[in-house]
């Protein structure tokens, strides 16, 4: 009976052995190379159980996923001679683990291969262009040709480049103030030259509103003057046909009105009697 028991705990532990040995699990996630005596055999992408030779062969897996690469920020030169610091970024994944096995094999490879690609292809494309470029008009063209050219490169290695980007691209310190500098001397000059442009439009301006104000004023008093005459003519008119009518009449008016404005309260007059100012009154006295 412990014979018994013996040899059936001993089918069951070759049972485990051969099947942890002779069995392989691919996850969503991952990819696999099968080995064999130190050559690869076959490459497994689909996700599933599969089997392999036990003690011959072996399984080295292999990320799908996106991976990042992240490189340290490093300085280069642009065409306007303008140091700058770029700290860029890939996102990348592995396509071909039979190419990459042979080739690069572990992550840590893959990372220094990317570092020197990437950051060559950073350093060409933008040593080309000017420092505006890079930082405003050119910058995701760039950035897409930069991809392009790293993927053309990496794919001997089995590896596929999704994209490139640049976090930040930031002066040295040491040239920051510099810049600042010409950027503030640039922006004051351009300041003087909108104020002046400013003032000489608007001397433009006054100069013609005082044009139109006196062409306006001129315009105004001469039809002024022309009304005035013909109210002057029209009054003349219709006081001459009124005074033609009654000639005593207006005579008489016109010397009341003339004792109205000449004799006031207090007022002290030294004529003689028989003046031709006070004719009424003698007219009246000798109606008396």
């Amino acid at each position: 009976m412990n014979r018994l028991f013996s040899a059936l705990g001993l089918v069951i532990v070759v049972a485990v052995v051969i099947w942890n040995t002779a069995f392989y699990r691919v996850d969503q996630w991952t990819q696999a190379l099968v080995i064999q005596l130190g050559e690869p055999v076959r490459t497994v992408r689909e996700p599933g159980l599969y089997f392999k030779i036990p003690f011959i062969q072996s399984v080295e897996y292999f990320d799908r996923r996106l991976l990042v690469y992240d490189a340290n920020p490093k300085e280069l030169l642009t065409r306007d001679k303008q140091q700058l610091v770029v700290d860029n970024f890939a996102r990348w994944r592995i396509i071909d683990p039979l190419e990459y096995y042979r080739t690069l094999r572990t992550e840590q490879a893959a990372q220094s291969r990317l570092d020197d690609i990437i950051y060559s292809n950073v350093r060409e494309n933008l040593g080309r262009q000017t420092l505006l470029e890079i930082v405003s008009t050119r910058r995701t063209e760039l950035l897409r040709e930069i991809t392009r050219a790293s993927d053309e490169r990496l794919r001997e290695f089995g590896i596929e480049v999704v994209d490139v980007r640049i976090k930040r691209a930031d002066l040295p310190e040491k040239n920051e103030q510099n810049v600042f500098r010409r950027m503030r001397a640039e922006r004051e000059r351009q300041a003087k030259k909108f104020r002046a442009e400013g003032d000489e439009e608007a001397r433009k301006i006054r100069s013609e509103a005082d044009k139109q104000r006196r062409i306006i004023m001129a315009e105004a008093n001469k039809q002024a003057e022309i009304l005035s005459g013909r109210g002057e003519a029209q009054a003349v008119k219709i006081f001459a046909d009124a005074y033609g009518r009654d000639p005593a009449f207006f005579e008489l008016q016109r010397t009341l009105e003339a004792y109205d404005k000449s004799i006031g309260d207090g007022t002290r007059l030294v004529l003689s009697p028989d003046s031709e100012f006070f004719r009424y009154f003698q007219d009246i006295d000798g109606g008396q």
